[in-house]
Protein backbone atom coordinates (compact mmCIF):
# COMPACT_ATOMS: atom_id res chain seq x y z
CA UNK A 1 0.00 0.00 0.00
CA UNK A 2 2.90 2.21 0.30
CA UNK A 3 3.81 1.84 -3.13
CA UNK A 4 0.40 2.61 -4.42
CA UNK A 5 0.70 5.92 -1.80
CA UNK A 6 3.68 7.47 -3.89
CA UNK A 7 2.28 6.79 -7.21
CA UNK A 8 -1.01 8.19 -5.95
CA UNK A 9 0.95 11.36 -4.63
CA UNK A 10 2.89 11.68 -8.00
CA UNK A 11 -0.03 11.97 -9.90
CA UNK A 12 -2.09 14.05 -8.03
CA UNK A 13 0.02 16.49 -6.67
CA UNK A 14 -1.07 19.76 -5.59
CA UNK A 15 -1.10 22.75 -7.83
CA UNK A 16 1.54 25.23 -7.80
CA UNK A 17 1.16 29.00 -7.55
CA UNK A 18 -2.66 29.05 -7.25
CA UNK A 19 -3.97 32.69 -7.25
CA UNK A 20 -5.72 33.28 -3.89
CA UNK A 21 -9.61 34.86 -4.00
CA UNK A 22 -9.02 38.53 -5.50
CA UNK A 23 -5.92 38.25 -7.05
CA UNK A 24 -5.22 40.24 -9.62
CA UNK A 25 -6.62 39.31 -13.08
CA UNK A 26 -4.34 38.39 -16.02
CA UNK A 27 -4.20 40.75 -18.41
CA UNK A 28 -2.37 39.22 -21.31
CA UNK A 29 -4.87 37.75 -23.32
CA UNK A 30 -4.08 39.17 -26.64
CA UNK A 31 -6.85 39.88 -28.85
CA UNK A 32 -9.41 39.88 -26.33
CA UNK A 33 -9.44 42.78 -25.37
CA UNK A 34 -10.52 42.42 -21.35
CA UNK A 35 -9.37 41.23 -18.42
CA UNK A 36 -10.34 38.00 -17.60
CA UNK A 37 -12.80 36.21 -15.06
CA UNK A 38 -12.89 33.50 -13.31
CA UNK A 39 -15.48 31.14 -14.61
CA UNK A 40 -17.73 28.37 -13.85
CA UNK A 41 -19.67 26.57 -16.39
CA UNK A 42 -21.54 24.03 -14.73
CA UNK A 43 -22.91 23.12 -10.99
CA UNK A 44 -21.54 20.40 -8.38
CA UNK A 45 -18.80 20.15 -6.30
CA UNK A 46 -15.24 21.92 -7.77
CA UNK A 47 -11.89 22.25 -6.63
CA UNK A 48 -10.66 21.77 -3.47
CA UNK A 49 -7.15 22.15 -4.04
CA UNK A 50 -5.49 18.54 -4.69
CA UNK A 51 -5.29 16.14 -7.71
CA UNK A 52 -6.08 18.89 -10.20
CA UNK A 53 -2.54 20.01 -10.27
CA UNK A 54 -0.33 22.74 -13.16
CA UNK A 55 0.64 18.94 -14.94
CA UNK A 56 -3.09 17.94 -15.28
CA UNK A 57 -3.77 21.00 -17.54
CA UNK A 58 -0.78 20.73 -19.23
CA UNK A 59 -0.99 17.16 -19.87
CA UNK A 60 -4.32 17.24 -20.63
CA UNK A 61 -4.17 20.35 -23.48
CA UNK A 62 -0.88 18.38 -24.84
CA UNK A 63 -2.65 15.48 -25.31
CA UNK A 64 -5.29 17.22 -27.32
CA UNK A 65 -2.81 19.35 -29.10
CA UNK A 66 -1.05 16.13 -30.34
CA UNK A 67 -4.07 14.49 -31.38
CA UNK A 68 -5.32 17.15 -33.68
CA UNK A 69 -3.54 17.43 -38.00
CA UNK A 70 -3.12 21.08 -39.09
CA UNK A 71 -5.50 19.64 -41.92
CA UNK A 72 -8.21 18.71 -39.25
CA UNK A 73 -7.34 22.19 -37.63
CA UNK A 74 -8.13 23.70 -41.37
CA UNK A 75 -4.58 25.17 -41.51
CA UNK A 76 -2.65 25.03 -44.25
CA UNK A 77 0.76 23.38 -44.76
CA UNK A 78 3.43 25.54 -44.17
CA UNK A 79 6.18 23.67 -45.19
CA UNK A 80 8.35 23.25 -41.44
CA UNK A 81 9.49 19.69 -40.01
CA UNK A 82 7.35 18.42 -37.73
CA UNK A 83 9.37 17.00 -34.79
CA UNK A 84 6.37 16.30 -32.87
CA UNK A 85 2.43 14.90 -33.35
CA UNK A 86 -0.59 17.43 -33.60
CA UNK A 87 -0.26 21.29 -33.81
CA UNK A 88 2.61 23.46 -31.94
CA UNK A 89 1.40 26.01 -29.66
CA UNK A 90 1.85 28.98 -31.59
CA UNK A 91 -1.04 26.68 -34.28
CA UNK A 92 -3.33 26.54 -31.37
CA UNK A 93 -2.82 29.97 -29.93
CA UNK A 94 -3.32 31.27 -33.77
CA UNK A 95 -6.81 29.35 -34.14
CA UNK A 96 -7.71 30.74 -30.49
CA UNK A 97 -6.87 34.04 -31.17
CA UNK A 98 -4.46 34.58 -27.91
CA UNK A 99 -0.86 35.28 -28.17
CA UNK A 100 1.57 32.75 -27.97
CA UNK A 101 2.81 33.31 -24.70
CA UNK A 102 -0.34 33.94 -23.41
CA UNK A 103 -1.08 30.18 -24.50
CA UNK A 104 2.15 28.71 -23.26
CA UNK A 105 1.46 30.09 -19.80
CA UNK A 106 -2.21 28.45 -20.12
CA UNK A 107 -0.85 25.11 -21.08
CA UNK A 108 1.63 24.85 -18.86
CA UNK A 109 -1.27 26.10 -15.49
CA UNK A 110 0.74 29.46 -15.18
CA UNK A 111 -2.34 31.55 -16.67
CA UNK A 112 -4.55 33.05 -13.72
CA UNK A 113 -7.98 32.94 -13.97
CA UNK A 114 -8.82 32.21 -17.93
CA UNK A 115 -12.32 33.90 -19.02
CA UNK A 116 -15.11 32.19 -20.69
CA UNK A 117 -14.28 33.46 -24.31
CA UNK A 118 -11.02 32.19 -23.99
CA UNK A 119 -11.63 28.72 -22.49
CA UNK A 120 -14.44 28.85 -25.12
CA UNK A 121 -12.02 29.71 -28.19
CA UNK A 122 -9.15 27.27 -26.73
CA UNK A 123 -11.91 24.50 -26.72
CA UNK A 124 -13.08 25.13 -30.45
CA UNK A 125 -9.47 25.17 -31.52
CA UNK A 126 -8.36 21.91 -29.82
CA UNK A 127 -11.86 20.25 -30.98
CA UNK A 128 -13.03 19.30 -27.09
CA UNK A 129 -16.24 17.71 -26.80
CA UNK A 130 -18.98 19.04 -23.96
CA UNK A 131 -17.34 16.38 -21.77
CA UNK A 132 -13.43 17.21 -22.64
CA UNK A 133 -14.45 21.10 -22.15
CA UNK A 134 -16.01 20.35 -18.65
CA UNK A 135 -12.48 19.10 -17.58
CA UNK A 136 -10.60 21.40 -18.81
CA UNK A 137 -12.97 23.72 -16.76
CA UNK A 138 -12.18 21.81 -13.99
CA UNK A 139 -8.49 21.72 -14.24
CA UNK A 140 -8.19 25.09 -14.78
CA UNK A 141 -10.97 26.11 -11.55
CA UNK A 142 -10.10 28.36 -9.00
CA UNK A 143 -9.58 25.71 -5.51
CA UNK A 144 -11.15 26.56 -2.63
CA UNK A 145 -10.15 25.88 0.84
CA UNK A 146 -9.46 22.45 1.87
CA UNK A 147 -11.90 20.16 3.49
CA UNK A 148 -11.88 19.80 6.91
CA UNK A 149 -13.52 16.60 6.86
CA UNK A 150 -14.28 13.72 4.07
CA UNK A 151 -17.42 13.77 2.37
CA UNK A 152 -19.71 11.48 3.93
CA UNK A 153 -20.32 8.00 2.79
CA UNK A 154 -22.97 7.54 -0.32
CA UNK A 155 -26.05 6.01 0.26
CA UNK A 156 -28.71 4.99 -1.89
CA UNK A 157 -32.09 5.95 -1.01
CA UNK A 158 -35.02 3.65 -0.65
CA UNK A 159 -36.73 4.46 -3.51
CA UNK A 160 -33.52 3.54 -5.68
CA UNK A 161 -34.03 0.10 -3.68
CA UNK A 162 -37.16 -0.32 -4.60
CA UNK A 163 -36.80 0.87 -8.34
CA UNK A 164 -33.94 -1.81 -9.00
CA UNK A 165 -36.02 -4.76 -7.34
CA UNK A 166 -38.93 -3.72 -9.80
CA UNK A 167 -36.91 -3.87 -12.70
CA UNK A 168 -36.24 -7.90 -12.20
CA UNK A 169 -36.19 -8.77 -15.61
CA UNK A 170 -33.25 -6.72 -16.80
CA UNK A 171 -29.85 -6.50 -14.87
CA UNK A 172 -29.20 -2.38 -13.15
CA UNK A 173 -27.42 -1.10 -10.86
CA UNK A 174 -26.60 2.44 -8.95
CA UNK A 175 -22.49 3.82 -9.72
CA UNK A 176 -21.39 6.23 -7.07
CA UNK A 177 -18.19 7.97 -7.14
CA UNK A 178 -15.03 5.85 -8.23
CA UNK A 179 -17.12 3.68 -9.92
CA UNK A 180 -18.03 2.48 -6.67
CA UNK A 181 -20.89 -0.48 -6.98
CA UNK A 182 -23.74 1.09 -4.63
CA UNK A 183 -26.70 -1.16 -4.77
CA UNK A 184 -27.65 -4.08 -7.45
CA UNK A 185 -30.77 -6.19 -8.17
CA UNK A 186 -30.51 -10.20 -8.65
CA UNK A 187 -29.60 -10.28 -12.19
CA UNK A 188 -27.09 -7.68 -12.45
CA UNK A 189 -25.29 -9.68 -9.47
CA UNK A 190 -25.51 -12.48 -11.73
CA UNK A 191 -24.46 -11.30 -14.83
CA UNK A 192 -21.82 -9.43 -14.16
CA UNK A 193 -20.69 -10.64 -10.38
CA UNK A 194 -22.07 -11.01 -7.17
CA UNK A 195 -21.02 -7.38 -5.93
CA UNK A 196 -22.89 -8.21 -2.50
CA UNK A 197 -20.64 -11.03 -1.74
CA UNK A 198 -17.75 -8.85 -1.57
CA UNK A 199 -16.41 -6.81 1.36
CA UNK A 200 -17.49 -3.39 1.11
CA UNK A 201 -14.58 -1.38 -0.27
CA UNK A 202 -13.88 -3.70 -2.92
CA UNK A 203 -17.17 -3.39 -4.62
CA UNK A 204 -16.18 -1.01 -7.35
CA UNK A 205 -16.96 -1.45 -11.31
CA UNK A 206 -12.84 -0.63 -12.36
CA UNK A 207 -11.58 -2.97 -9.69
CA UNK A 208 -13.43 -5.42 -10.98
CA UNK A 209 -12.60 -4.65 -14.82
CA UNK A 210 -9.20 -4.11 -14.39
CA UNK A 211 -7.41 -6.53 -11.47
CA UNK A 212 -10.51 -9.59 -11.48
CA UNK A 213 -9.05 -11.83 -14.27
CA UNK A 214 -12.96 -13.06 -14.93
CA UNK A 215 -13.74 -9.81 -16.19
CA UNK A 216 -11.37 -10.54 -18.97
CA UNK A 217 -13.26 -13.46 -19.82
CA UNK A 218 -16.94 -12.61 -19.48
CA UNK A 219 -16.86 -8.86 -20.44
CA UNK A 220 -17.12 -8.51 -23.97
CA UNK A 221 -14.98 -5.75 -25.98
CA UNK A 222 -13.05 -6.12 -22.27
CA UNK A 223 -10.08 -3.89 -23.63
CA UNK A 224 -12.68 -1.21 -24.73
CA UNK A 225 -14.92 -1.01 -21.69
CA UNK A 226 -11.93 -1.23 -19.79
CA UNK A 227 -10.30 1.84 -21.53
CA UNK A 228 -13.30 3.32 -21.18
CA UNK A 229 -13.84 3.07 -17.12
CA UNK A 230 -10.07 4.72 -16.85
CA UNK A 231 -10.81 7.79 -18.50
CA UNK A 232 -14.47 7.94 -16.43
CA UNK A 233 -11.98 8.00 -13.44
CA UNK A 234 -10.10 10.85 -15.04
CA UNK A 235 -12.79 13.23 -15.26
CA UNK A 236 -14.04 12.18 -11.69
CA UNK A 237 -9.99 13.10 -11.03
CA UNK A 238 -10.67 16.82 -12.55
CA UNK A 239 -13.93 17.12 -10.64
CA UNK A 240 -12.91 16.01 -7.01
CA UNK A 241 -9.08 16.42 -6.66
CA UNK A 242 -9.22 15.83 -3.16
CA UNK A 243 -11.12 12.37 -2.90
CA UNK A 244 -8.78 10.45 -0.98
CA UNK A 245 -10.45 7.21 -1.95
CA UNK A 246 -10.06 7.90 -5.90
CA UNK A 247 -6.45 8.89 -5.22
CA UNK A 248 -5.62 5.68 -3.34
CA UNK A 249 -7.75 3.57 -6.45
CA UNK A 250 -5.84 5.19 -8.72
CA UNK A 251 -2.53 4.44 -6.67
CA UNK A 252 -3.74 0.89 -6.34
CA UNK A 253 -4.18 0.58 -10.30
CA UNK A 254 -1.01 2.16 -10.94
CA UNK A 255 0.67 -0.49 -9.75
CA UNK A 256 -1.38 -3.62 -10.18
CA UNK A 257 -2.82 -3.25 -14.02
CA UNK A 258 -0.40 -3.56 -16.65
CA UNK A 259 -2.50 -1.50 -18.82
CA UNK A 260 -3.86 1.11 -16.31
CA UNK A 261 -0.86 3.48 -16.56
CA UNK A 262 -0.80 4.26 -20.15
CA UNK A 263 -4.68 5.08 -20.39
CA UNK A 264 -4.55 7.13 -17.10
CA UNK A 265 -1.27 8.87 -18.49
CA UNK A 266 -3.57 9.53 -22.05
CA UNK A 267 -6.09 11.87 -19.85
CA UNK A 268 -9.30 10.86 -22.34
CA UNK A 269 -12.14 12.08 -20.57
CA UNK A 270 -15.40 10.20 -21.01
CA UNK A 271 -19.35 10.52 -19.34
CA UNK A 272 -21.30 7.48 -20.09
CA UNK A 273 -24.21 7.59 -21.08
CA UNK A 274 -25.32 4.71 -23.48
CA UNK A 275 -24.37 2.10 -25.83
CA UNK A 276 -23.96 -1.81 -26.13
CA UNK A 277 -22.70 -4.05 -23.65
CA UNK A 278 -21.72 -7.69 -24.06
CA UNK A 279 -21.22 -10.14 -22.14
CA UNK A 280 -20.02 -13.95 -21.99
CA UNK A 281 -21.94 -15.64 -19.27
CA UNK A 282 -20.67 -19.25 -18.58
CA UNK A 283 -24.09 -20.90 -17.85
CA UNK A 284 -26.21 -19.04 -20.44
CA UNK A 285 -23.46 -17.82 -22.82
CA UNK A 286 -23.45 -14.35 -25.54
CA UNK A 287 -25.49 -11.36 -23.87
CA UNK A 288 -25.86 -8.38 -25.83
CA UNK A 289 -27.41 -5.48 -23.97
CA UNK A 290 -28.12 -1.78 -24.68
CA UNK A 291 -27.39 0.39 -21.93
CA UNK A 292 -28.88 3.38 -20.68
CA UNK A 293 -27.03 5.65 -17.79
CA UNK A 294 -29.12 7.90 -16.25
CA UNK A 295 -28.46 10.56 -12.96
CA UNK A 296 -30.96 10.64 -10.14
CA UNK A 297 -32.30 13.72 -8.63
CA UNK A 298 -30.98 14.16 -5.07
CA UNK A 299 -27.07 13.01 -5.73
CA UNK A 300 -25.40 14.32 -8.99
CA UNK A 301 -22.54 12.27 -8.35
CA UNK A 302 -24.91 8.95 -8.44
CA UNK A 303 -25.75 7.10 -11.83
CA UNK A 304 -28.38 4.23 -12.50
CA UNK A 305 -27.70 2.14 -15.07
CA UNK A 306 -29.76 0.04 -16.62
CA UNK A 307 -29.11 -3.08 -18.97
CA UNK A 308 -32.32 -3.28 -21.44
CA UNK A 309 -32.79 -5.81 -24.23
CA UNK A 310 -34.75 -6.42 -26.84
CA UNK A 311 -38.06 -8.82 -26.16
CA UNK A 312 -37.85 -11.97 -27.71
CA UNK A 313 -34.43 -11.83 -28.26
CA UNK A 314 -32.20 -14.22 -27.70
CA UNK A 315 -30.49 -12.33 -24.84
CA UNK A 316 -34.05 -11.68 -23.20
CA UNK A 317 -34.27 -15.73 -23.06
CA UNK A 318 -30.94 -16.31 -21.81
CA UNK A 319 -31.88 -13.91 -18.88
CA UNK A 320 -35.15 -15.22 -18.20
CA UNK A 321 -33.71 -18.91 -17.73
CA UNK A 322 -31.28 -17.16 -15.43
CA UNK A 323 -33.63 -15.82 -13.85
CA UNK A 324 -35.56 -18.72 -13.45
CA UNK A 325 -32.41 -20.78 -12.58
CA UNK A 326 -31.54 -18.64 -9.62
CA UNK A 327 -34.77 -17.30 -8.40
CA UNK A 328 -34.92 -18.12 -4.57
CA UNK A 329 -36.99 -21.11 -4.18
CA UNK A 330 -40.37 -20.86 -1.88
CA UNK A 331 -40.48 -21.83 1.84
CA UNK A 332 -43.08 -24.73 2.06
CA UNK A 333 -45.11 -24.57 5.20
CA UNK A 334 -44.53 -28.01 7.26
CA UNK A 335 -47.73 -30.55 7.42
CA UNK A 336 -48.23 -32.40 10.94
CA UNK A 337 -48.12 -36.08 10.28
CA UNK A 338 -51.65 -37.99 11.17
Amino acid sequence: MAECGRFARRFFSTSPGTPAVGAKTDPAEAGTGRATLAVRAHPGPRHTGGMASSSAVSDFLRRRRARLTPEEAGLPADGRVRRVPGLRRDEVARLAGVSVEYYTRLEQGRAANPSPEVIDNVARALRLDATEREHLLDLLARPAPARRAPAPPQRVRPGLHLMLETLQHVPAFVLGRRTDVLAANRLARMVIIDFEAMPAPQRNMARYYLLDPEARERVGDWEQVAAETVAVLRLEAGRHPDDRRLRDLVGELMVRSPEFPAWWNDHRVLRRTHGVKRYHHPDVGELVFAYESLEPPGDPDQTLCVYNVEPGSPTAESLRLLADWTAPQPVRPLTRGR
